[in-house]
């Protein structure tokens, strides 16, 4: 049998990051246009994102809402927050939908080299009144995207069996 892609393969979430990595705005915008690419049901793309770079004003205004045990997301390159829209004029698959473009935007930071680790513990309140996200709009997750900091490497990536991922018939 094929092995998979190494996109895929090698891809892994750090928590630890180079605190003098940057990404360049063009490589920021393509995680953003392959998250744009995502599928989702009816195409209602019900995602939006916050991208905060290193050094940038909005990302200033991020870092204060990372709390808890994400304090290692702050030397990230990017944090990037991702919101989404649900509720009853949409079908319930909105954070299905969201988690798509989130993995193609991960999936996209392996291909520029960087590496991608999603986090939920942050001030959801805090940050969603900085940012004026209301209903039916919800800031639901984050992502660190960097260089990984020196001497971190990926430790006993350990996967569940193919043949238990498969739900039984008989």
């Amino acid at each position: 049998m094929t092995d998979i892609t190494p996109l895929l393969r090698n891809r892994w979430s750090p928590r630890g990051y180079d605190p003098d990595h940057t990404l360049s705005s063009q490589e920021a915008d393509l995680l953003l246009e392959a998250a744009r690419w995502a599928p989702s049901a009816m195409n209602l793309q019900p995602w939006r994102f916050i991208m905060g770079l290193r050094g940038d004003p909005v990302r200033a205004r991020v870092d204060r809402f990372v709390v808890g045990h994400s304090d290692w997301a702050l030397d990230a390159s990017a944090l990037v927050v991702n919101i989404c829209r649900s509720g009853e004029d949409h079908l319930e698959v909105a954070h299905y939908d969201l988690g798509n473009a989130v993995a193609d935007m991960c999936l996209q930071a392996e291909a520029l080299g960087v590496h991608a680790r999603q986090f939920i513990s942050f001030d959801h309140r805090g940050l969603s009144q900085e940012f004026g996200i209301t209903a039916p709009w919800t800031a639901f997750t984050m992502t660190a995207i960097g260089r990984p900091a020196a001497g971190l490497e990926p430790a006993g990536r350990q996967r569940a069996d193919l043949s238990e991922l498969v739900w039984p018939t008989d």
